[in-house]
């Protein structure tokens, strides 16, 4: 009979960035060709685990000993063949350049799969036996672009990352730094303006304002030219080039100006674009700016300042006031209000309080939001002492800025079918000026007409505006989603955010408090109120269920110091409740069903219709009986969140037509609790696999998003259009699991976060049809005799309209 083994996916290959990475495949087609070992797969990563390498093998041929170090010789040997660089890089500035940029790395011989992005990052995957690391980094440099050597990330070539790049770290683009594109643009526009104006005023010598066209058709064109040359080594033509046989056409029929023009808004169309992708780049950087780059330190009873990289787990960090929280970790001295605006986006500061004692932090992750603190977080008033829990570069702010930076690389569904468009667009275009260029054939014009009509549509067709139209808009919601502490992992799910039908919410913890509390005490038939609390009280004690916990503490207040007997020999009921041993007499504690199974007089029917009326009213019940004598009832709920009924509100003005609430609760408890929050539907007495089969069925009416914590809903998020997690600041687990994180405890953010992906669907959409319209006006325009100069203006206006039309997404707020 096969048998299983399961490793860490990142311990058999260390260096892949996830499961999707086609080493991964390599590995199991390899291990499934291996001498008793029948199949070989991914397990996907759940509740915050990575991603497992599960092989099945027949123990009887291959002992597990064996096996795993089978499976570890293999993932070797693809480790040290394939290498992966993930590089930071200056010089892609625009979508039609990283395009050209990725498949010239295609062409270099052992390269396996290269993807470039206008983010400015680089993904190469190459076979080392072929090629290498310096190999690539020169053909990047032949097309001037530079990996940035303070951000620079080779996977498996950790030596590299401090060398090789710092010497060009200061140049940004030319002889003026990264502004180079714009002053030449610039310049080329004042020698348009100036030939002008000497051909009107006259005195000139006409040889004058020529030079000066002349002049602008060079500085114009100068890095046109260098694209266009890429892009025609790369075997490929983009709108650089066609660009340039306008011009070029322009010079050839003695129209100087008309060429000179066209080049100077052109170079000046993309300088502005440039600027624009910049812009909404450093609004996502500026997260990685929001950590000191130094930390006040006490080690060895001396306090030192020291780098934050230099900071390790367990040091003790002193955050004076006003300043910047160097690390993630909790307090351990000290009381303050800390405002976590820039990591989870919450508007009001947070106070902060230390441990009870150190031991109390064994495990940071089950602290309470009072005593933890954030990296990039800004101290208030006190003075706090901070006990380090995580090294700089894994810390939440880190983590985050990570994510966001992996975001940018992921094409959304709109960007994908526009170069798919573009690839079909681009060879149409030329088709058509190729048959115009003959027009003067049955037209009976002269030549020169038509060639001029030709080069006027090539200006009039080239899609600059398509081509930005889409990445400008997804990087800015990006960057403004993330200043918002809201994290959305790509433009796919910032899309797919922005189409939801439907929201399924997890109730406790989500909707609701997450904490219950005791809101009824009911005895029956005569019973003390006291007795019947004092009997729940003692046998819950021993019990470590939340519901337990909370009688416990309701007891404790409203005893006065008369402390139950003593409880014994306490057994849970998995799904029913408890029974102890309370002064020698059995207690039983919990649901209607509980009775049912443990033997003994039934509920007395009063006593049930006390029941159904608590439940009714959206109470959970704790049914208790001593012996045969049934003491009361005990109600508790778990309150709704303060904001939760708004937020339901606001995402129905959003647009969102269906809300459930999914929950394993009695069923009348999650209808109670529904209905008081306006909710449409309420699924209850729902099991993990129960949850997963809701959402699927959502799903196949429309798009739907599942909110939860990440860890407990993990199954049912992966199934969802959107996963999205709340309070992912404390959860490295949400951080993994959700497409969408909301980095603060705070449901309030999820209409922010849908408000603003519709309106970057909407934005996409407004930009779509500027870029489109114009072409679809322009071509007819210009075949029925529009000059090259107003079709010029009209495209390169309809470019920079549809940049500032995106960057308003910036400066989104509900």
């Amino acid at each position: 009979m096969a048998e299983q083994v399961q490793l860490d996916l990142p311990v058999v290959l260390p260096h892949v960035p996830d499961a999707t990475d086609a080493c991964v495949d390599r590995l199991t087609d390899r291990l499934r060709g291996q001498p008793g070992v029948s199949r070989a797969h991914v397990v996907p990563a759940t509740n915050g685990a990575p991603d497992r390498l599960c092989v099945h093998y027949d123990p009887d041929t291959i002992a597990r000993p064996r096996i795993r170090r089978r499976v570890r010789s293999v993932g070797a040997d693809l480790t040290d063949r394939y290498g992966h660089l993930s590089w930071a890089v200056e010089g892609i500035s625009r979508p039609r350049r990283a395009r050209t940029i990725a498949k010239r790395l295609r062409q270099i011989n052992g390269v396996v799969e290269a993807e470039a992005r206008a983010a400015e990052q680089i993904r190469v995957e190459y076979d080392r036996s072929s090629t290498s690391a310096d190999e690539i980094r020169d053909v990047l440099r032949s097309m001037n672009v530079r990996p940035q050597g303070d951000r620079l990330a080779a996977q498996g070539l950790a030596a590299e990352a401090g060398r090789g790049d710092r010497e060009e770290e200061h140049d940004h683009g030319g002889i003026f730094g990264e502004k180079t594109e714009l002053i030449v643009a610039v310049a080329a526009g004042v020698c348009v303006a100036l030939g002008v104006g000497l051909s009107v005023v006259g005195g000139a010598p006409g040889w004058v304002p020529w030079g000066l066209y002349v002049g602008a058709y060079a500085l114009g064109g100068y890095h046109t030219v260098r694209e266009a040359v890429e892009t025609l080594r790369a075997g490929e033509f983009e709108v650089d080039f066609l660009m340039l046989v306008a011009a070029g056409g322009a010079a050839v029929l003695g129209k100087w100006l008309e060429g000179a023009f066209l080049l100077f808004l052109f170079s000046l169309g993309h300088a502005l674009e440039h600027y624009a992708m910049r812009r909404a780049r450093r609004a996502i950087e500026s997260l990685a700016d929001l950590a000191p780059d130094t930390a006040l330190v006490r080690r060895d009873g001396e306090e030192r300042e020291v780098s934050v990289d230099q900071l390790r787990v367990g040091d003790t960090v002193i955050v004076k006031p006003n300043e910047r929280i160097p690390a993630d970790g909790f307090v351990t001295q000290g009381e303050s209000a800390v405002n976590q605006a820039p990591v989870t986006g919450e508007s009001v500061p947070v106070d902060k309080t230390p441990v009870e004692t150190p031991a109390a932090a064994r495990d940071p992750t089950t602290l309470d939001a009072a005593h933890r603190v954030y990296a990039g977080t800004i101290n208030g008033s006190g003075v706090l002492e901070v006990r380090v829990t995580k090294r700089a570069g894994e810390s939440t702010l880190s983590r985050v800025v990570q994510m966001v930076t992996e975001a940018k690389a992921e094409k959304s569904p709109t960007e994908r079918f526009t170069d798919r468009f573009e690839r079909v667009f681009v060879p149409a275009v030329l088709g058509l000026v190729g048959l115009l260029l003959f027009a003067w054939v049955p037209l009976g014009e002269p030549v020169a007409d038509s060639f001029y009509r030709a080069m006027a549509v090539l200006v009039a067709a080239s899609p600059c505006a398509l081509a930005i139209a889409t990445p400008s808009a997804v990087l800015s919601a990006l960057a403004r989603a993330g200043q918002g502490g809201v994290l959305v992992k790509g433009g796919g799910p910032l899309e797919h955010l922005g189409r939801l039908g439907a929201v399924a919410f997890d109730k406790t913890g989500t909707l609701t408090e997450g904490a219950p509390r005791v809101t009824d005490v009911r005895p029956h038939n005569g019973t003390a109120e006291e007795d019947l609390l004092r009997a729940a009280v003692a046998a819950e004690r021993l019990s470590d269920h939340p519901l337990a916990e909370a009688v416990v503490q309701y007891g404790d207040e409203h005893l006065e110091g008369r402390p139950p007997e003593d409880a014994a020999e306490m057994k849970g009921i998995t799904g029913r409740g408890i029974r102890a041993s309370v002064a020698g007499r059995p207690v039983h504690v919990g649901n209607a069903a509980l009775f049912d199974e443990v033997g003994g007089p039934p509920p007395p029917d009063p006593l049930r219709d006390e029941v159904e009326a608590l439940e009714a009213d959206g109470r959970t019940t704790m049914i208790v009986r001593r012996g045969d004598t049934y003491l009361g009832v005990v109600g508790l709920a778990d309150a709704p969140r303060p904001e939760a009924a708004g937020v339901v509100e606001r995402l129905r003005r959003a647009g969102i037509r269906r809300m459930v609430m999914l929950s394993g609760d009695n069923q009348r408890v999650v209808d109670a609790a529904a209905e008081r929050l306006g909710l449409d539907e309420a699924r209850g007495d729902l099991l993990p696999s129960d949850k997963v089969d809701t959402v699927r069925a959502l799903r196949q009416d429309e798009d739907v998003a599942m909110v939860g914590d990440g860890v407990n809903d993990a199954p049912a998020m992966a199934n969802a259009t959107v996963g999205v997690a709340m309070g992912a600041a404390g959860s490295d687990a949400a951080l993994e699991t959700a497409d969408v994180a909301l980095m603060a405890d705070d449901l309030s953010q999820l209409p922010f976060a849908v408000g603003l992906s519709r309106q970057t669907r909407r934005v996409i959409t407004q930009n779509l049809w500027i870029a489109l319209g114009m072409v679809a006006v322009l071509v007819p325009a210009t075949i029925a005799g529009l000059s090259i100069g107003p079709a010029v203006v009209l495209h390169e206006g309809s470019t920079l309209l549809v940049v500032g039309n995106a960057l308003r997404l910036l400066r989104y707020d509900t």
